[in-house]
């Protein structure tokens, strides 16, 4: 079995051998597999299926805000760049008929322990269209004691006083965009922040009764350098939020159009990332925080990182989660929902979503019902990328198979990564050992059968 999870060795020779573009797995099979034949009668009876066997999942929430005020040029997310708010007003009417009819189809127990609102940027909305917007979930559902109820907040568009509403609303948790503080940088992507913006709305949540404030960065951003990202570094741990993200900037600009105004000639190179992240590492790790796995940490009292030393961690379309459990309810432009044994997506366009939910139907264009196959390799995939090691033998019993026979050629494949020291097998386990760790998405993609039948990987973005 593994040793701590704190341990991690950072190999540039191996990452850069084993560094191949792959997907980051916040579902298995992948989004870009789903298809349109399962749509919204389909996860209609999902809804109305999902206590069969006399099982009741609680639900995790996740409504999709898609409006912002400014671009930022590195963002390859769903949204809509606007000042108009009457736009997010109409947008609120049709995300209430969606969580009626949601609610409807739903059957069993509507208590939820988790609700998280992204975009976009869910503080486009106005004080008053928050208030309003809670009080449409809370009409349809029941918030439980004790929940992971969080919001993405952009500290350039929200003061104390909206800061204390979330609050009062029932939030309490924060994630915050910074990506870094450099003026060069923030030039070069559009996005003017500053420290003192930053920190004000993180005393305000804590002020507020958050329990948790978590920060995104981003690595790999143009005219991004060691000393600088240092600096930012810096006043980041002094901010001290209890999680951090740390992503790998992906250049894309064939997929995400706001990336063609990036100058590619002010992209750090391979081996500068290379070293910017190895420098995140260590300084976030010196400073108390665990590296949670992929581009997590957090601090060792946090929630993610007790939910990972006692195997609960789960990791789902927010990134990691400490709800296993939990069937995913998702609402608005684009956001993707998790019931049973079954995905599917919504339409990314706006008069799509308007159009379907005037004829009441759930905005529904694709999806996937998963089989005992995806079930197992979900299983091993999530076991990998939240806790790094696999019991073989809980494996076999779950799903009732020969694990090194039905795993015979993936298991082949893996053979050059554990003679590289990224994993270890054995009767029992397999471990990804300290020098795999910041790989373990590459570990994870042998055992995707989507990709064994379909090698072309660019449009995923890189591993590292």
């Amino acid at each position: 079995m593994p040793t701590t999870f704190q341990e991690l060795i950072f190999d540039p020779a191996v990452i850069r051998r084993f560094d191949v573009s792959g997907p980051r797995y916040t579902s298995y099979p992948t989004a870009d597999r789903f298809v349109e034949a399962f749509g919204a009668e389909s996860y209609s009876m999902w809804l109305g299926h999902r206590t069969l066997g006399g099982i009741s999942r609680p639900l995790s929430l996740y409504v999709h805000i898609p409006f912002c005020n400014t671009i930022c040029y590195y963002c390859a997310c769903n949204k809509i760049i606007t000042k108009d708010h009457g736009r997010s007003a109409k947008y609120l009417k049709y995300l209430g008929r969606e969580l009626a009819i949601q609610a409807e189809a739903l059957k069993g127990a509507h208590d939820v322990v988790q609700l998280h609102w992204g975009g976009g940027t869910p503080t486009f909305l106005s004080n008053d269209e928050m208030r309003r917007l809670m009080e449409m979930i809370r009409e349809h559902f029941r918030l439980m004691p004790n929940g992971e109820y969080s919001i993405e907040v952009d500290p350039r568009k929200v003061d104390v006083t909206t800061v204390a509403l979330l609050g009062a609303l029932g939030f309490n948790r924060m994630s915050i965009g910074i990506q870094d503080f450099d003026p060069a940088v923030q030039q070069a992507v559009n996005r003017i922040q500053s420290l003192e913006e930053t920190q004000r709305v993180i005393d305000a949540a804590r002020a507020s009764g958050f329990k948790s404030v978590s920060v995104d960065l981003i690595y790999g951003l143009p005219k991004q350098n060691v000393i600088s990202f240092n600096r930012t570094l810096e006043e980041v741990i002094r901010l001290s939020p209890d999680r951090l993200s740390i992503y790998n900037y992906a250049h894309l600009p064939g997929l995400a159009k706001p990336q063609r105004r990036i100058n590619e000639v002010d992209l750090p190179t391979p081996e500068a990332k290379l070293q910017i992240l190895q420098l995140a590492i260590r300084s976030l790790t010196d400073a108390g925080y665990v590296f949670i796995g992929m581009d997590h940490f957090a601090k060792p009292g946090d929630e993610l990182a007790i939910a990972q030393r006692q195997g609960r961690l789960h990791r789902n379309f927010q990134g990691y989660s400490t709800y296993a459990e939990a069937d995913l309810m998702a609402f608005g432009v684009s956001s993707i929902s998790k019931v049973g044994p079954s995905y599917c997506q919504n339409v990314k366009t706006l008069d799509e979503y308007y159009d379907m939910l005037d004829r009441g139907i759930l905005p529904v264009v694709r999806g996937i019902e998963l089989t005992a196959d995806d079930l197992l390799r979900r299983s091993i995939i999530q076991a990998l990328m939240c806790h790094f090691e696999l019991s073989i033998e809980s494996i076999e019993i779950a799903h009732l198979i020969d694990f090194k026979s039905y795993f015979s050629a993936e298991l082949e494949a893996l053979r050059e990564m554990e003679q590289a020291g990224l994993l270890r097998i054995d009767k029992q386990w397999l471990t990804v050992e300290p020098r795999g760790r910041l790989l373990v998405r590459a570990i994870a993609m042998i055992f995707d059968r989507y990709l064994r039948s379909d090698r072309e990987r660019m449009k995923y973005s890189k591993v590292i």
